[in-house]
This record gives structure tokens, C-alpha cells and sequence, in this order.
């Protein structure tokens, strides 16, 4: 069975979906010679590696191998492999009619400064001869150096349109029956992450081709949000024991961890029947609760506690 993130990822730039405007300035690039440094910014799962794949197919044609070499930054974070393995590749010549190679560095931003620093040297040595694109989540991690002799290219979350219509794209292909209401759930606990709703979405394709919003919720790990809502008002209300009882059933039932219930608690306050300062003073707790679970705290002591915080605008 292959992986639906592989199987499916576009091969060339005008097959990529969404980033429309990055995808015209980097198709111009394929037109000419010149291409400068490129660094990639934004959230997983909205195409930084894809469209570096793609710019690859459509410059190097059915060199790509010879001509193209990827790494990721954050397995192989330090000086040894910029001065070896990059400064290798990049002191060879290219193959074919293209006048450079291009050496592409997923996850840049866990590069060590010591690296860094050898990969701005070696971006000025062998910039004749060699292009590299950077891909990162955070470009403030990457130093000024390096972002002077790179073009910024920031990549955003897919709409729901856009991703559900390449949802739908998959369903069909692979014979999967599933409404767009399930689709259109997938994305959202996805979180505008592409590369997230394909594996949710192929995750539920093997428990069955009739894919539900349960077996969403089950394949996702998480709780309904009817549960957590209504753990909320019960706690509310003054139920504090019944309360806890449910919202712990939920972290038993689905296997959430504390920051997964935590994150899920944040999501359903706005909904509730409070006044906006109560809603306001709450999600500032359900910040530091969550900064507590980060920091190590027992989680479902640091549960009831925040449990707690509701029961106290009864």
C-alpha cells in the first residue's frame, strides 16, 4: 500500500492547488537561467517541499537525480553536513542544459547557528554553480545572513474549498464514499494541514470505504466536541463531580493526552453561555493551563484544576 502524501503529491508546479500567487513566481523561474537563494516560510502541510519537488521536475526535466539534492535539516542539524555533504554536492557541476544545481534544506530553521553560519559561506562560494532552498516553519530562526541572499516566499493554509475539492479528488480515485460534511470535518481538525487530512483520510479508508464522522473522531483521536461542551456546562451548572467524570471518560475513551483535551477545552469556550469577560478570563486560563502541561505538570490534576475555573462561574 502506498502512502496517499506520496501517491498524490503533485509532480509538476501547475498541478500544485492553492498558493497561486507562488506558484506564477516560481514558474517564471523554469522560463529563464536565473533563479536566486529561496526560502520557504509557513505552517507544515501547505506545500513548501512539494513545490520545491516540483520546480525540480520542471527545471531539470529527467535530470533531477544528478541535479537535485534534499535534506533534512532537522536529522542532519549540524557543521559536518554543510561542510561535507552540501560543499560536495554544490562544488560539482550540474548535468544537462541548466546552469546549476539545487540543494533543497527541509526544516532549516533546526540548523545550528555554527551551521548556518558554514551554509552562508557556502551559499557565497558556490553561488555560480548552486541554488539552495530553504524550508522552514519559523524564518525568524534563520539568521539575517542567510535571509539577505534569499527571495521570501510565505506559504499559507489551504481554504476549505480548495483542500476538500482535493479531498474529493482522492475519494474518487480510490473509491472512498464520503460526504462533503465528513470531508469538510476532516480539514477542520486538520487545521488547514494538506498533508494531515490525506493520512486522516486514508487512515480511515482501511477501517472502511464508507468513512463517517465517527470513524473520523476515532481515526483523529479526539473527543466529539458535543462531550467536551457538555462536560463544560455541567461543570458550569455546579455538576463539578459529573463533570469531571465526563470530561475524563473522553481522555480515557479517545486516548487524548492533556494538551489534546486542553486544546479541545479552548475550542468549544466560545460557545458556551457566559458573559464575554467570563469567556475572555477563561481562555486566558486555558493559556496557562496549557503552558503548565508543557512545563511537565500532572496532567489530570492540571484538568480537574481548570475543570475547577468553570465550576466557579456557576
Amino acid at each position: 500500500m502506498e502512502i496517499w502524501t506520496e501517491k498524490y503529491r503533485p509532480k509538476h508546479l501547475r498541478d500544485v492547488i492553492g498558493q497561486e500567487n507562488i506558484i506564477k513566481r516560481l514558474d517564471a523561474f523554469t522560463l529563464t537561467d536565473s533563479m536566486p537563494h529561496l526560502l520557504f516560510a509557513g505552517p507544515p502541510g501547505t506545500g513548501k517541499t512539494t513545490c520545491a519537488l516540483a520546480l525540480a521536475n520542471d527545471v531539470y526535466k529527467g535530470n533531477v537525480k544528478e541535479n537535485f539534492l534534499e535534506l533534512n535539516a532537522s536529522d542532519e542539524r549540524g557543521i559536518d553536513t554543510i561542510r561535507v555533504k552540501v560543499k560536495n554536492f554544490a562544488r560539482s557541476r550540474s548535468i544537462g542544459g541548466v546552469a546549476f544545481k539545487i540543494i533543497f534544506l527541509g526544516e532549516s530553521d533546526a540548523l545550528t547557528s555554527d551551521a548556518q553560519q558554514a551554509l552562508r559561506r557556502t551559499m557565497e562560494r558556490y553561488s555560480s554553480a548552486c541554488r539552495f532552498i530553504l524550508d522552514c516553519n519559523y524564518p525568524s530562526k534563520i539568521i539575517d545572513p542567510i535571509q539577505s541572499r534569499c527571495v521570501l516566499f510565505r506559504f499559507k493554509n489551504l481554504g476549505k474549498k480548495e483542500a476538500v475539492k482535493y479531498l474529493k479528488n482522492i475519494c474518487s480515485v480510490e473509491k472512498i464514499n464520503a460526504s462533503e460534511k465528513v470531508l469538510e470535518l476532516i480539514f477542520e481538525l486538520s487545521r488547514g494541514d494538506l498533508r494531515k487530512c490525506t493520512n486522516i483520510l486514508q487512515s480511515c479508508s482501511v477501517l472502511s470505504l464508507d468513512v463517517s464522522e465517527e470513524i473520523v473522531y476515532e481515526v483523529a483521536s479526539l473527543a466529539k466536541p458535543d462531550e467536551i461542551r457538555k462536560a463544560l456546562e455541567l461543570s458550569i451548572k455546579g455538576d463539578f463531580v459529573g463533570a469531571k467524570e465526563m470530561l475524563l471518560d473522553a481522555v480515557y475513551k479517545y486516548g487524548l493526552s492533556g494538551l489534546d483535551a486542553v486544546k479541545q477545552i479552548q475550542s468549544e469556550v466560545l460557545g458556551l453561555e457566559l458573559s464575554a469577560k467570563s469567556k475572555m478570563e477563561l481562555i486566558a486560563l486555558v493559556g496557562e493551563y496549557e503552558f503548565r502541561l508543557v512545563e511537565g505538570s500532572d496532567e489530570f490534576i492540571q484538568l480537574e484544576s481548570l475543570l475547577a475555573q468553570f465550576f466557579k462561574r456557576e
